[in-house]
């Protein structure tokens, strides 16, 4: 996180191997600093018990965090500050603040140092004074546990239907760069972030340091792994003051620790195989205090009425079986009431005309699995995006003429629908004239002209595809690459006062993981409702 490579050090380095032996074992390996005789001239410095203001986030593993389990902060900084601090009499004092800010707030006075796996750099080194390098930290891919299309970066750099995320601000963000237009890196505010987007599989890998890899992979080994060699080793100090009176102590403390082992030894209780803290053993640090600060409104019991088809699956619809109304809108709607004190009122309605009523204040918020385009951003207001979905062809299962959508546009025989008034059309219409397209005023009508044979292929979303194989898997089938990844969001009247309630909220449940685990349960294999187990909602009437 946070860090570049430098190569104009030339003190003594302790160096971390990061990463994968030569047969293929992962654990870290060591390697122990040669050692020296020191001068007895050489004697450490007193500072004469000086306090000194250490600036950490008490969020990035091994380096600083809170122990969850008895709220406790620890981590390799404290240990080391601690050891430097007793070798130099001094007393630390421990000040938590986000990464953002970190390195001006040093450069400006507003610390001593700072203390949280900073790489050393040549653009920072203009600003602040670095240490000597103590630990060198190598940069890896980390993707979905079944993920088998690439193992390097090349092979994200070399398909356009591969995306990589990361931290914006960082030497993981550089590195990307390096490999990737950084225009087409997807970049987060915060790892967490981007970690539950990688398992959501709204983007395909995450650029990230070995050490927070590993630690994500405590939480996730289920479903997330390391791939690919070291992208780039960058070499790790403290952070002080542009003419700081402490780097020349600091840099003989550190010195002294390695010639006597403490420093060696510290490296492998926390880089080694026996660390076995994870992001989920350990409380969000500086960014508790933020969250704190941005506490979520409370609408006093607000009654919001939401509008919905009931016809669309995962996101809304009334099982068969029980005829109770389900789906990831009641629950994420649900869960965002309940967080910020309102009442939801659902209204079922058909999907044509839903934003123009929404526009025209009919309903307070329309949650239909709506794409956010320019078009409709004139005429509502959107949340931010919750979800990526493809779009894919859906054929049937004996089709063996079309694999793409250029099959269709290079064949007059071939008769490509979709329903009217969706991006699913949008999307049609880059690739065949409009003209050309059949066109349907609900989706189970184009899925009853393709199985008839009246039209050969259905442009559609994929979990909307993946609910008609559930019923259809004998008939149908899915094909070709993802046509387009569009960003789904409620919809509001403009200016609606429920938007920024709303962003606040789906924010809160990105960080404290919510969101992801109801991605994981409704776009998950572990979903099999489909359109033969649910009623015809809102076009029950028609």
């Amino acid at each position: 996180m946070k860090k570049y490579k430098i190569l104009f050090f030339t003190m003594l380095i302790l160096v971390l191997l990061l990463g994968a032996c030569g047969d293929g074992d992962d654990t870290p390996v060591v390697t122990q600093a040669p050692e020296t005789q020191a001068p007895e001239e050489s004697a450490l410095p007193d500072l004469g018990g000086r306090e000194v203001t250490v600036v950490i986030e008490n969020a990035y593993l091994p380096f600083n965090y809170v122990d969850l389990a008895d709220g406790i902060a620890k981590g390799w900084d404290y240990d080391a500050i601690d050891e430097i601090c007793a070798r130099l009499n001094c007393v630390p004092v421990y000040v938590e603040a986000v990464w953002e800010g970190m390195i001006q707030g040093v450069a400006d006075g507003q610390w001593d140092v700072a203390a949280d796996g900073i790489t050393i750099t040549e653009d920072r080194d203009e600003i602040v004074d670095f240490s000597m390098g103590y630990v060198s930290i190598n940069q890896r891919l980390l993707v979905r546990l079944d993920e088998d299309r690439f193992e390097e970066i090349e092979d994200i750099a070399g398909d356009p239907d591969l995306v990589l995320g990361t931290q914006v601000g960082t030497t993981n963000y550089e590195t990307a760069s390096g490999f990737i237009d950084p225009d087409e890196i997807s970049t987060f505010d915060t790892f967490p972030f981007a970690i539950s987007a990688l398992i959501a599989g709204d983007i395909d890998a995450v650029m990230i340091d070995e050490v927070a890899g590993l630690g994500y992979l405590g939480e996730n080994a289920d479903v997330l792994k390391l791939v690919g060699r070291s992208l780039s080793s960058d070499v790790l100090g403290f952070a002080f003051p542009n003419g700081s009176d402490l780097v020349a102590p600091f840099n003989q403390a550190l010195i002294a620790m390695i010639e006597d082992g403490f420093l060696n030894a510290l490296n492998t209780e926390y880089f080694g195989p026996g660390f076995t803290v994870s992001y989920d053993d350990i409380g969000d640090g500086a960014y508790a205090e933020e969250e704190e600060e941005s506490a979520l409104p409370d609408l006093g019991g607000r009654e919001v009425t939401v509008v919905v088809e009931n016809a669309y699956l995962p996101f809304n619809y009334v099982d068969l079986a029980d005829g109770l109304a389900k789906g990831w809108d009641y629950d994420a709607i649900d869960e965002i009431c309940a967080r910020l004190n309102c009442v939801p009122v659902y209204v079922e309605a058909v999907w044509e005309g839903m934003i123009q009523g929404v526009a025209d204040g009919q309903w307070d918020v329309a949650a239909d699995g709506i794409t956010i385009t320019e078009d409709r951003d004139e005429i509502v207001d959107f949340s931010m995006g919750y979800v990526s979905i493809d779009q894919r062809l859906l054929v049937r299962l004996d089709e063996d003429r079309i694999e793409e959508i250029e099959d269709i546009a290079n064949d007059p025989d071939l008769i490509l629908g979709t329903q009217v008034g969706t991006t699913n059309y949008e999307t049609a219409s880059q690739f065949i004239d409009p003209d050309e397209i059949s066109t349907f005023d609900t989706f189970p009508f184009a899925i009853s002209a393709l199985i008839a044979g009246d039209i050969d292929a259905v442009m559609i979303d994929e979990v909307a595809g993946l609910g008609y194989l559930g019923e259809n898997a004998d008939v149908l089938k899915l094909v070709g690459r993802s046509l387009s990844s569009d960003v789904l969001g409620f919809a509001f009247p403009n200016g609606s006062d429920l938007v920024a309630p709303f962003n606040q909220a789906l924010i809160a449940m990105i960080e404290d993981g919510f969101l992801n685990a109801l991605n994981t349960e409704y776009f998950g294999p572990g979903f099999t409702v489909s359109y033969d187990d649910i009623g015809d909602g809102a076009y029950t009437e028609d």
